[in-house]
């Protein structure tokens, strides 16, 4: 069973930084890509980021280009998120996944969630 661990959430203001980090207890951590999705307040889930496994591509919802970026360290089998210039809007619990295969595609496992708070 994939084990995955958030950390560095926290409050922040509007134009700051925040690194998000995932701990990932996953035998073929290696194998399959890696992502972060995230939920607002009274809002669905929505995915914002994915690297895919061996970090060569990575993808980005629209209103996170150019300010988030995700990477992944295989060696330590951990997966980041760096958020710049971060808004209100981005404001919610950020989740980490983990992916069936190489590529996005069905998700595998979810961690328990880091909260993210922007305030303007």
């Amino acid at each position: 069973q994939a084990q995955l661990v958030e950390s560095g959430g926290g409050l922040v203001q509007a134009g700051d930084s925040l690194k998000l980090s995932c701990a990932a207890s996953i035998r073929t951590f290696t194998s399959v890509a890696m992502g972060w999705s995230r939920q607002a307040p009274g809002k669905e889930r929505e995915f914002v980021a994915a690297i895919d496994f061996n970090g060569g591509h990575a993808y980005y919802r629209d209103s996170v280009k150019g300010r988030f970026t995700n990477s992944r360290d295989n060696a330590e089998r951990a997966v980041y998120l760096q958020m710049n210039s971060l808004k209100p809007e981005d404001t919610a619990i950020y989740y980490c996944v983990a992916y069936e295969s190489m590529s996005i595609g069905p998700i595998d496992s979810w961690g328990q969630g880091t909260q993210v708070t922007v305030s303007s």
